[in-house]
This record gives C-alpha cells, sequence and structure tokens, in this order.
C-alpha cells in the first residue's frame, strides 16, 4: 500500500494533473454555486474534455470537480434558500433562517469546514475497504454479479426516491435503452427501426449529457426567475466560532461521516440521499430537535459531513464491483470503458497506481476544498449575479459540440437533444431521471450476467441461490423490494395493545 501511494503521489505532481485539478475545483464551485446546475450534470459535460486526457486526469477531474460541487451547494442555498445541488436541499431551510438571523458566515464556514472533513473520512474509508472487498469480489460468479446488479436497481427504485412507482418508471426506461442493439446472447438486432446507428445500442454519453445537461437548460428557462436577491457576506469572518460549533458537535460528525460513507457503499444510493437519512438521525437523537427546518447549525453539520463523506462511498462499488454508487459514478464507468479499462475487482491488481491515484487525489481536493471554498464564498455574489438566459445558452453549446465531439456523429446530438426533452418532461412530472441512468448501466450487466448463468446452469433457477454469497444477496434483494411494507407492519406493531 505505501509503496502505491508513493507511486501515486508522484503521478499526482505532475504539472497537467496539478492544472486539471485547479480548473476543475474552478468549475465544480461555479456549478455548485449557481442554483439549477447539478454535479451530475457537470459531470456529463466534463465527458467530452475527457475524451482527450489521459485516465488518471480524467477520473481526477471528475474526483474534484464533484467534491467542489457537492460543497458549493451550500452557498446558495444559506445565501438565496434555493439549493446549488440537491444533495444541500435537506438542510436549506436551516441554513438559510440561520443566514436570516445574522449568521452567514458562520453557516458558511461550517458548510465548508465539515464538507472536507467527511470528504476526507470517505477517502480514507475509501483506501480500507475498497481493497478487501476487490478480494471478495474475485470470487464472484455471473449469480453474485446477476444479484449484486439487482440489488443495485432495487435500491435505486425502494430506497434512493421518495416516490417508488415513479423512479420504477424511469428505471424501466433506462432498462428499456440498454435493450437497444444486438442482443448478447442470439446476436439479434432489437428495437433499432433498421437505423444503423442503433446496432451498438443507445450511445450512453450523449444520453446523459441530455438527460442531466440538456433538460437542465430547459427546466432553468422555464422559470421565470432568472436573477436571484442576494444576501452580502464576509469571507475574511466565516471561521469565527466555528471550532467551538464543531467541537461541540464532534460525535455528529464521526457518526454522519461513516452514516454518509456506508449509504454511499450502497449501489444507486447518493449524496442527497445521505444528506437527507443523516438529517433525519441528528434529528432523532439532537437535544433541541425543535430548532431543526428553524435554523438549526446541528442539521448542517451532520448532512453536510454526510453528503461530501458518500461522494467517496460510491466509488467502492464502482471500483469493485463496475456497479454504480450513484449518477456520477455511472458516468465514472462510462469513462473508464471509453478508456478501455475494465472497472472491477481486475483493476486493483492490473491499474494498483491508478486507483491509488484515484485515492488520493480525494485527498488532495478535500484539502484544497477550505482554500477554494473560501475563494468561492468571497465570489459568491458575483456567481451569483450571472444571467440564466446567458449562462445556459453557453452550456447549451457545450453540450451540442461535446455530444458531437465523441463520435463526429449527428445522431449522438440528436440523441442527446430527444434525451433532453425526455428528461425535462419526467422532471417536470417529478420523475427522477437518475434511474434511466443507472438503468442503462446494470441492464445489461443484469441481462448478461443473467443470460450466461442460465445457460451454465441448464436453466435452472434454483442454483441462483446455492451458493452462499448468491443467496445473501439475493436475500438482500428480495427484502429491498419489501420496503414499503415496513411502515405498515410498524405502525400494526406499535398499535397493537401490550399484554400485561
Amino acid at each position: 500500500m505505501i509503496e502505491n501511494i508513493q507511486a501515486a503521489l508522484v503521478m499526482l505532481t505532475s504539472w497537467k494533473l496539478l492544472l486539471t485539478i485547479t480548473l476543475c475545483s474552478i468549475f465544480g464551485l461555479f456549478v455548485g454555486a449557481v442554483p439549477g446546475l447539478t454535479a451530475t450534470m457537470a459531470a456529463a459535460l466534463l465527458v467530452p474534455f475527457t475524451f482527450f486526457m489521459e485516465p488518471l486526469a480524467a477520473l481526477v477531474s471528475i474526483v474534484t470537480m464533484s467534491a467542489m460541487a457537492i460543497f458549493a451547494g451550500d452557498i446558495p442555498a444559506a445565501l438565496v434558500r434555493i439549493p446549488g445541488t440537491p444533495s444541500s436541499a435537506a438542510y436549506t431551510d436551516d441554513s438559510y433562517e440561520l443566514t436570516k438571523q445574522g449568521k452567514a458566515e458562520l453557516v458558511l464556514g461550517v458548510d465548508v469546514i465539515t464538507s472536507a472533513m467527511g470528504g476526507l473520512m470517505g477517502a480514507v474509508i475509501l483506501m480500507t475497504a475498497a481493497p478487501l472487498l476487490a478480494e471478495v469480489a474475485l470470487t464472484f460468479t455471473s449469480f453474485e454479479y446477476f444479484w449484486l446488479a439487482a440489488l443495485g436497481l432495487s435500491a435505486t427504485v425502494m430506497i434512493a426516491s421518495i416516490s417508488p412507482l415513479k423512479a420504477g418508471l424511469a428505471l424501466l426506461v433506462g432498462l428499456f435503452f440498454s435493450t437497444v442493439g444486438v442482443d448478447i446472447t442470439l446476436g439479434y438486432p432489437r428495437f433499432t427501426f433498421g437505423i444503423t446507428e442503433l446496432l451498438n445500442g443507445v450511445d450512453f454519453i450523449p444520453a446523459m449529457i441530455g438527460l442531466f445537461g440538456v433538460s437542465e437548460i430547459l427546466r432553468n428557462m422555464a422559470s421565470a426567475h432568472l436573477k436571484f436577491p442576494i444576501t452580502a457576506v464576509k469571507a475574511e469572518n466565516i471561521f469565527r466560532g466555528v471550532a467551538e460549533t464543531l467541537w461541540k458537535y464532534k460525535v455528529n460528525i464521526g457518526r454522519s461521516g461513516l452514516l454518509g460513507t456506508f449509504i454511499g457503499v450502497l449501489p444507486g444510493a447518493g449524496a442527497d440521499i445521505a444528506a437527507w437519512i443523516a438529517y433525519a438521525v441528528s434529528r432523532r437523537f439532537s437535544k433541541e430537535p425543535e430548532k431543526f427546518g428553524k435554523g438549526s447549525i446541528e442539521s448542517i453539520v451532520d448532512a453536510g459531513t454526510a453528503n461530501n463523506s458518500c461522494l467517496a462511498g460510491d466509488w467502492v462499488p464502482a471500483l469493485v464491483f463496475g456497479i454504480p454508487g450513484d449518477s456520477i459514478t455511472a458516468i465514472v464507468i462510462g469513462v473508464l470503458y471509453m478508456k478501455g479499462l475494465r472497472p472491477g475487482p481486475m483493476i486493483f491488481q492490473e491499474q494498483p497506481q491508478l486507483v491509488y491515484a484515484v485515492y488520493v487525489s480525494f485527498i488532495i481536493a478535500n484539502i484544497l476544498m477550505v482554500p477554494f471554498g473560501y475563494l468561492a464564498i468571497k465570489v459568491s455574489s458575483t456567481m451569483l449575479r450571472v444571467p440564466r438566459n446567458i449562462l445556459m445558452s453557453a452550456i447549451l453549446m457545450f453540450c451540442i459540440v461535446g455530444s458531437f465531439a465523441i463520435n463526429n456523429s449527428l445522431f449522438d446530438v440528436g440523441t442527446m437533444l430527444a434525451m433532453g426533452i425526455l428528461g425535462y418532461f419526467f422532471e417536470a412530472n417529478g420523475i427522477p431521471v437518475a434511474p434511466i441512468v443507472l438503468g442503462m448501466v446494470l441492464g445489461p450487466i443484469v441481462e448478461q450476467n443473467f443470460m450466461v448463468s442460465m445457460i451454465k446452469s441448464e436453466w435452472d433457477l434454483t442454483q441462483f441461490f446455492t451458493r452462499p454469497t448468491a443467496a445473501i444477496l439475493a436475500v438482500l434483494t428480495i427484502l429491498t423490494w419489501l420496503t414499503p411494507v415496513y411502515p405498515i407492519l410498524f405502525r400494526r406493531f406499535s398499535r397493537a395493545p401490550s399484554r400485561a
């Protein structure tokens, strides 16, 4: 491990990588600080640029950008009561209420420090857990991979969404798109309608740029508010009182850091889910639960730590099993395949220095978050004054150029625009688009491993439950399906009269 870390540090001292880290930090901070833009959309916009990068630079760019964007989403949440990214939504009301009380500097100071601490905790757990899980993953067969992918799809619908029905609909759409092209086992074209470009399936990258980029553009331009009222902040005062606050809630930081990382390891969950769960846990164990939603700094400490520690946890299933932890790591998997790298346990043996460089880049990104975050807070009023009509026009241009540059194909541009309209329609009706992406990524994994398992077991379904690990994953998947039943059972047992 020490040798790999030393080699990773040498690789990351390249001036090109340092420049990449700096530029992507600025990009991530800008995206997170502008309400309406998301870290996932920023990752999708980065993909065309990663096409011209080395594999390490491509991964580091996404790591750095996502870490900065998740933190920067806290800035507009505190200043204009609009979360910059979904992961900041859980504690937006508390942040803004404290701002109205004249505590904006304290809120933003706690935001930047807890974000960095949570990210560092997640990075350390990632470095420890991923290699151990990779050894376990080497024993996996098609049965285990089928159930693991099924568990990821199930968690996406049942756990990582407010409305399982709507998330399930989006997931089915993503699974349908994953079946377009040549059949995995029979080699027969499916749903191509005679279009040659669809023989290789729906291209993942243009589809994702459309779903997260163009749909956000349409949604923002449909809004009547193109400028925001801004609260002035003195950046030089943001660290006053932060040390006392963090010491008071030191147990919360440790608890939420572990909780956020664990949620990240679950396939399909993401930073926004981690923030909401940490918020709920914090309120449950708080000595002042009545303050939550009315200006609680405790909720900001907990949720801000959890959503950043979750980022590193999301990379565990992506690197170890090739199963995305969230929509950002789904993009990462696409980038790895584009670079000729196959995510999974073998990457730890074939490319150990690359993997450890990713670990170290998490640490570097979260250390840089403090000075870069200070600068972002200092210029936050300027970033929030950028008219959205100008900003969205520029983003649309990048979407079109990026989609065309991947394959030099106008068909990909059409795919991107069609997916953008679909994404806008879904979000306008409260249907999340992230399950579509996860369905497109996990669909081929589920289908291929199911067919391989059926062929080698001679169509014996009981073989899916005979191996111990496969049986455990199967039980976890079935228990996930039963998630909607648990509240009903809990209410029924809680109302049952106790016997004296």
